[in-house]
């Protein structure tokens, strides 16, 4: 082979590697999914590894009306969410693998931890909102309160979502 064509050969191999390796890499992710339910749409933003999902929407003062969280597990899991350190009232779904509802939830702010509270007692007034005893979910959505009241979100509802994009973001 002259040094020509061995130079095209290996340019050749480099090339269908990278897009190889291209094609097999998750998704990128910008951070925010749009995500119409029942009509509206909204701008949620991603939660898709530990460190995210642990600090959610915590120490938020607001929700935007066409805003909130799009939470992604790695798996489907009975999970619960409490409102440790919310400060504003938060509207939660679970959903399954298949994005279908499997619980709904209107959570409240609880009053802040006192000076003299323990962080053990703090968390155990924290009561959780769970997915519901018989449906793992993978995903969750938590919106401004009042939204699945206006939106009429219920139980067996489904919401729209590009769930193989999703599930391959999750850390």
């Amino acid at each position: 082979m002259t040094g020509w064509a061995l130079a095209r050969c290996r340019l050749g191999v480099g090339v269908t590697l990278a897009l190889l390796l291209t094609a097999c890499a998750p998704p990128t992710n910008d951070g925010v999914e749009t995500v119409t339910i029942n009509g509206e749409t909204f701008e949620l933003e991603l939660s898709a590894d530990d460190a995210s999902r642990a600090q959610g929407l915590m120490g938020r003062d607001h929700i935007p009306a066409d805003g909130g969280m799009l939470f992604v597990f790695p798996d489907a899991q009975v999970r619960s969410f409490w409102m440790a350190n919310c400060i504003t009232d938060i509207d939660l779904m679970f959903l399954d693998p298949r994005g279908r509802v499997t619980a709904v939830h209107r959570m409240k702010t609880l009053p802040p931890r006192r000076a003299d509270e323990t962080v053990a007692a703090y968390e155990a007034r924290c009561s959780a909102a769970g997915s519901g005893s018989v449906y793992p979910a993978q995903f969750a959505i938590e919106l401004a309160p009042g939204s699945l009241d206006r939106l009429g979100i219920g139980v067996e509802d489904r919401i729209e979502l590009d769930l193989d994009r999703l599930k391959a973001l999750a850390r």
